[in-house]
């Protein structure tokens, strides 16, 4: 099979793109060239990977279950051009890391600014997206390591739990359903349930408790826990946390708990790293400090500031 590079990348590009004229601007090549590569890579397949939708183009089944082992084998050599220019003696050594919001907003600097202390020849960089945002990141090499509070189903990806992460709901100091000391989840649901964006983990964590408790009140959708925060202080709605972010407004009353005699989802934070091929030193050694008595210290000390 003489499967190329080039033809790889341009049917990714216009998987990603939804169309030849926008996979050639990111390519930064002519439209005819990425059809061509296209083209071809359909001939060498036996199997059409791309159809017509409306203006655009869309992957066919064929083209949906390639397109994983498309972003794998490149995402693998990519790996292995780093390794190798990273074996030259003067090259620094990096770490890339890629965390959901409430992980990256309230842990990971502080686990980072530990575990670089103690690996001070590797450079190491943090980027923070939603859910769906790290998995892609992971899978297509971009990043070393994900911190999300699931594993994803990938053939190509594991995770270990290094933290519990606790939820609690939570609403407006001196709202009377804080003053409850225990109801039951039905008395919920003429509340505003105030939710993350689509692709947010959190969200969907939250949409699965009120399906489980037959629960449909009416969501109220915002961008990040900050926003989420600052509403259910003003009493717009009550949310479903992580609790180390919300941790210091319980402290200093300005939100509330809620106590529900359902019982709240059980979860955990992981880091998930990509299994498949060689896994890198640095990533492993990450890894382990995740699980070391240092990095609960760190946890402890983040939840207490």
């Amino acid at each position: 099979m003489a499967v190329t590079l080039t033809q790889l990348t341009a049917f990714l590009a216009v998987v990603r793109r939804g169309s030849v004229t926008a996979a050639a601007e990111d390519l930064v090549v002519t439209q005819p060239s990425v059809s061509a590569a296209v083209a071809a890579l359909e001939r060498e397949l036996g199997a059409k990977l791309t159809e017509r939708d409306g203006r655009g183009l869309k992957p066919t089944a064929a083209g949906r279950a390639f397109a994983p082992y498309a972003e794998h084998v490149l995402g693998l050599l990519e790996q292995g051009s780093r390794a190798a220019r990273e074996a030259v003696d003067d090259a620094r050594r990096t770490l890339r890391v890629s965390a959901v919001a409430t992980a990256g907003e309230h842990f990971v600097p502080l686990l980072i600014k530990v575990f670089a202390e103690h690996h001070p020849e590797l450079v190491i960089s943090l980027d923070v997206g939603s859910r769906a945002d790290v998995f892609q990141r992971l899978v297509g090499r971009e990043v070393d390591v994900g911190i999300t509070g699931r594993v994803p189903d990938d053939p190509w990806l594991s995770g270990e739990a290094f933290a519990p992460n606790d939820l609690v709901i939570v609403t407006a100091e001196g709202d009377p359903l804080a003053k409850r000391q225990s109801l039951e989840a039905e008395e919920l649901g003429h509340c505003t349930w105030l939710v993350r964006e689509e692709g947010s983990g959190s969200r969907a964590l939250c949409l699965r408790y009120l399906k489980a408790n037959k629960l449909e009140p009416q969501l109220l959708t915002l961008g990040s826990n900050g926003a989420i925060r600052e509403a259910t202080r003003v009493g717009l709605g009550i949310a479903l946390m992580p609790r180390i972010a919300v941790e210091v407004d319980l402290q200093h009353r300005l939100l509330a708990e809620v106590n529900v005699r359902a019982p709240l989802p059980r979860r955990a934070w992981h880091v998930v790293y990509v299994s498949e091929g060689p896994v890198r030193p640095e990533v492993r050694a990450f890894v382990d400090f995740l699980q070391s008595n240092a990095a609960r210290r760190v946890l402890a000390r983040a939840r207490e500031s």
